[in-house]
C-alpha cells in the first residue's frame, strides 16, 4: 500500500487570490503615487503665487502715492500660468489703505493665492504725491 503523495504547488483559486490581492496593492500604490504628486504640483503653485503677491505689496510698500482702484495683469515670463489682481482701497483710517492681491490661474482663473494687508502712508507722502511742500505748508509761506 502505497500512500498518496502529498498534494505539491498550489491550486488554481489561490493563484486568483494572491493575484487579485497583487492587483489590489498595486491600485492602492499607484492611487497615493498620483495623490502625493498633485499635492506636490498644487504646493508649488501656491509658493510660487505667494512670493509673487508678497513682492507686489513689498513693490506698492516701496512707492509712494498709493492710488485706489483695481488693476490686473500677467506675471510674466517665465509665469505664464498665472495672472494676478490688485485692489487698493480706502480703510478707515486716513493715510491707511487695504490693499488686496488675488494671483489666479491664466487659464481657468481659478484662485490660487490671496494676500491681504493694510498699507500706511504717511502724510508726508500723501503731499508729495500731490506736489505740496510740507515743509512751506508749516510756516505759511512759498518756498524760497
Amino acid at each position: 500500500m502505497n500512500p498518496s503523495p502529498p498534494n505539491a504547488g498550489f491550486s488554481l483559486i489561490e493563484v486568483m487570490v494572491a493575484i487579485l490581492i497583487l492587483g489590489i496593492a498595486l491600485a492602492g500604490l499607484t492611487h497615493g503615487i498620483t495623490t502625493a504628486l498633485d499635492s506636490s504640483k498644487q504646493s508649488e503653485q501656491q509658493a510660487t503665487a505667494a512670493l509673487y503677491a508678497a513682492g507686489m505689496i513689498e513693490t506698492l510698500r516701496a512707492e509712494t502715492g498709493l492710488q485706489n482702484g483695481e488693476t490686473e495683469g500677467d506675471c510674466g515670463a517665465g509665469l505664464e500660468a498665472y495672472h494676478w489682481k490688485q485692489v487698493i482701497s480706502d480703510a478707515d483710517v486716513e493715510g491707511l489703505h487695504d490693499v488686496d492681491v488675488v494671483i489666479e490661474n491664466a487659464q481657468n482663473q481659478q484662485q490660487i493665492f490671496e494676500l491681504k494687508t493694510l498699507l500706511f502712508e504717511p502724510a508726508s507722502s500723501a503731499t508729495a504725491a500731490t506736489g505740496a511742500n510740507p515743509a512751506s505748508a508749516k510756516k505759511g509761506g512759498n518756498p524760497p
